[in-house]
Protein backbone atom coordinates (compact mmCIF):
# COMPACT_ATOMS: atom_id res chain seq x y z
CA UNK A 1 0.00 0.00 0.00
CA UNK A 2 1.32 3.43 -0.85
CA UNK A 3 0.24 6.78 0.41
CA UNK A 4 0.21 9.65 -2.03
CA UNK A 5 0.87 13.15 -0.81
CA UNK A 6 0.49 16.36 -2.71
CA UNK A 7 3.25 18.94 -2.66
CA UNK A 8 2.32 22.39 -1.41
CA UNK A 9 2.88 25.19 -3.91
CA UNK A 10 4.59 28.46 -3.11
CA UNK A 11 1.25 30.25 -3.66
CA UNK A 12 -0.42 28.02 -1.04
CA UNK A 13 2.48 28.49 1.36
CA UNK A 14 2.26 32.28 1.03
CA UNK A 15 -1.36 32.10 2.24
CA UNK A 16 -0.38 30.51 5.57
CA UNK A 17 -0.57 32.70 8.70
CA UNK A 18 2.61 34.12 10.25
CA UNK A 19 5.00 31.65 11.82
CA UNK A 20 4.35 30.71 15.44
CA UNK A 21 6.69 32.21 18.07
CA UNK A 22 10.27 30.90 17.80
CA UNK A 23 9.51 28.86 14.67
CA UNK A 24 10.81 29.57 11.19
CA UNK A 25 9.13 27.90 8.22
CA UNK A 26 10.36 27.55 4.66
CA UNK A 27 8.91 25.58 1.77
CA UNK A 28 11.45 23.26 0.15
CA UNK A 29 10.36 21.18 -2.85
CA UNK A 30 6.74 21.37 -1.75
CA UNK A 31 7.34 20.36 1.87
CA UNK A 32 7.32 22.65 4.90
CA UNK A 33 10.66 22.68 6.70
CA UNK A 34 10.69 24.03 10.24
CA UNK A 35 13.80 25.33 11.96
CA UNK A 36 14.29 26.87 15.39
CA UNK A 37 15.14 30.50 16.02
CA UNK A 38 18.83 31.30 15.48
CA UNK A 39 21.40 31.05 18.27
CA UNK A 40 22.74 34.19 19.97
CA UNK A 41 26.05 34.20 18.02
CA UNK A 42 24.17 33.77 14.72
CA UNK A 43 21.72 36.56 15.58
CA UNK A 44 24.41 38.94 16.85
CA UNK A 45 26.67 38.50 13.80
CA UNK A 46 23.68 38.91 11.49
CA UNK A 47 22.74 42.14 13.34
CA UNK A 48 26.29 43.47 13.00
CA UNK A 49 26.30 42.81 9.24
CA UNK A 50 22.79 44.22 8.84
CA UNK A 51 23.77 47.47 10.54
CA UNK A 52 27.04 47.82 8.63
CA UNK A 53 25.62 47.12 5.18
CA UNK A 54 22.28 48.79 5.90
CA UNK A 55 24.00 52.01 6.99
CA UNK A 56 25.99 52.09 3.77
CA UNK A 57 22.96 51.35 1.58
CA UNK A 58 20.89 54.02 3.33
CA UNK A 59 23.64 56.67 3.31
CA UNK A 60 24.18 56.18 -0.42
CA UNK A 61 20.48 55.74 -1.26
CA UNK A 62 21.17 52.46 -3.02
CA UNK A 63 17.95 50.63 -2.17
CA UNK A 64 16.94 48.53 0.83
CA UNK A 65 18.32 45.82 3.08
CA UNK A 66 15.84 43.39 4.61
CA UNK A 67 15.94 40.26 6.69
CA UNK A 68 13.95 37.07 7.07
CA UNK A 69 11.11 37.66 4.60
CA UNK A 70 9.47 34.97 2.50
CA UNK A 71 11.01 34.83 -0.97
CA UNK A 72 9.31 32.69 -3.62
CA UNK A 73 12.23 30.98 -5.35
CA UNK A 74 10.26 28.52 -7.50
CA UNK A 75 6.80 26.98 -7.80
CA UNK A 76 7.49 24.68 -4.85
CA UNK A 77 10.18 26.55 -2.87
CA UNK A 78 9.99 29.59 -0.59
CA UNK A 79 13.21 30.58 1.18
CA UNK A 80 13.89 33.20 3.84
CA UNK A 81 17.39 34.59 3.33
CA UNK A 82 19.01 35.80 6.53
CA UNK A 83 19.70 39.11 4.82
CA UNK A 84 19.06 40.47 1.36
CA UNK A 85 19.42 43.62 -0.68
CA UNK A 86 17.30 45.19 -3.41
CA UNK A 87 18.63 48.06 -5.49
CA UNK A 88 16.40 51.12 -5.81
CA UNK A 89 15.32 50.12 -9.33
CA UNK A 90 14.08 46.77 -7.99
CA UNK A 91 12.32 47.84 -4.78
CA UNK A 92 8.96 47.10 -6.41
CA UNK A 93 9.73 43.39 -5.84
CA UNK A 94 9.25 43.87 -2.09
CA UNK A 95 5.55 43.52 -1.29
CA UNK A 96 3.47 43.46 1.87
CA UNK A 97 3.27 39.67 1.62
CA UNK A 98 6.92 39.00 0.83
CA UNK A 99 9.40 39.12 -2.02
CA UNK A 100 8.24 38.41 -5.58
CA UNK A 101 11.52 38.36 -7.48
CA UNK A 102 15.20 37.65 -7.02
CA UNK A 103 17.10 40.03 -4.74
CA UNK A 104 20.29 41.65 -6.00
CA UNK A 105 22.04 39.96 -3.06
CA UNK A 106 21.20 37.09 -0.69
CA UNK A 107 23.30 36.55 2.43
CA UNK A 108 23.17 33.37 4.51
CA UNK A 109 24.81 32.99 7.91
CA UNK A 110 25.89 29.39 8.37
CA UNK A 111 24.98 27.57 11.56
CA UNK A 112 25.87 23.94 12.36
CA UNK A 113 22.42 22.77 11.25
CA UNK A 114 22.36 24.80 8.01
CA UNK A 115 25.69 23.98 6.34
CA UNK A 116 24.20 21.74 3.64
CA UNK A 117 21.22 24.02 3.03
CA UNK A 118 23.38 27.17 2.71
CA UNK A 119 26.34 25.73 0.79
CA UNK A 120 24.55 23.25 -1.49
CA UNK A 121 20.76 23.64 -1.69
CA UNK A 122 20.41 27.43 -1.52
CA UNK A 123 23.57 27.83 -3.60
CA UNK A 124 21.84 25.98 -6.47
CA UNK A 125 18.39 27.47 -5.85
CA UNK A 126 19.57 31.09 -5.75
CA UNK A 127 21.61 30.59 -8.93
CA UNK A 128 18.61 29.07 -10.74
CA UNK A 129 16.40 31.89 -9.40
CA UNK A 130 18.66 34.61 -10.79
CA UNK A 131 20.19 36.07 -7.62
CA UNK A 132 23.28 37.83 -8.98
CA UNK A 133 25.22 37.97 -5.70
CA UNK A 134 25.35 35.39 -2.92
CA UNK A 135 27.38 35.74 0.27
CA UNK A 136 28.00 32.94 2.75
CA UNK A 137 29.08 34.06 6.22
CA UNK A 138 30.31 31.46 8.70
CA UNK A 139 30.44 32.98 12.21
CA UNK A 140 32.01 29.89 13.81
CA UNK A 141 34.83 29.66 11.24
CA UNK A 142 35.00 33.48 11.00
CA UNK A 143 34.95 33.37 7.20
CA UNK A 144 33.05 35.29 4.55
CA UNK A 145 32.69 34.44 0.85
CA UNK A 146 31.12 36.42 -1.98
CA UNK A 147 29.90 34.73 -5.15
CA UNK A 148 28.77 36.40 -8.38
CA UNK A 149 26.55 34.74 -10.99
CA UNK A 150 28.54 34.49 -14.25
CA UNK A 151 28.05 32.32 -17.31
CA UNK A 152 25.30 30.22 -15.73
CA UNK A 153 26.95 29.53 -12.35
CA UNK A 154 28.29 31.19 -9.22
CA UNK A 155 31.98 32.10 -9.23
CA UNK A 156 33.93 33.09 -6.13
CA UNK A 157 34.46 36.86 -6.36
CA UNK A 158 36.12 37.54 -2.99
CA UNK A 159 36.66 36.00 0.41
CA UNK A 160 38.11 36.86 3.79
CA UNK A 161 38.59 35.59 7.32
CA UNK A 162 39.18 36.71 10.89
CA UNK A 163 40.39 40.35 10.85
CA UNK A 164 40.49 40.89 7.07
CA UNK A 165 38.90 43.94 5.48
CA UNK A 166 37.02 42.85 2.37
CA UNK A 167 35.17 44.47 -0.53
CA UNK A 168 32.29 42.35 -1.82
CA UNK A 169 30.08 42.90 -4.86
CA UNK A 170 27.62 44.52 -5.35
CA UNK A 171 29.24 47.12 -3.03
CA UNK A 172 32.84 47.48 -4.29
CA UNK A 173 33.35 50.77 -2.41
CA UNK A 174 32.17 49.41 0.96
CA UNK A 175 34.99 48.30 3.27
CA UNK A 176 33.79 45.38 5.40
CA UNK A 177 36.01 45.03 8.51
CA UNK A 178 35.34 41.39 9.39
CA UNK A 179 37.01 41.65 12.81
CA UNK A 180 34.41 44.18 13.92
CA UNK A 181 31.46 42.10 12.70
CA UNK A 182 32.13 38.81 14.50
CA UNK A 183 30.65 38.34 17.96
CA UNK A 184 31.78 36.69 21.15
CA UNK A 185 30.10 36.54 24.59
CA UNK A 186 32.95 38.62 26.06
CA UNK A 187 32.51 41.46 23.58
CA UNK A 188 31.94 44.80 25.28
CA UNK A 189 28.95 46.91 24.26
CA UNK A 190 31.26 49.78 23.24
CA UNK A 191 33.17 47.76 20.64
Amino acid sequence: MSIATQRMTAAEFMELPEDPHEVRRELVNGEIVVSPSPSSPHAMVLSNWFLHIGGYVKAHRLGAIASDLDNVVSRFTVRRPDLFYFSTARLHLLTAKGVIGPPDLCVEFVSPSSVRADRVEKFAEYAAYGVMNYWIIDPAARTAEAFVFKEGAYALAAQGADEDVVHFPPFPELAIPLGKLWWSPTQRATE
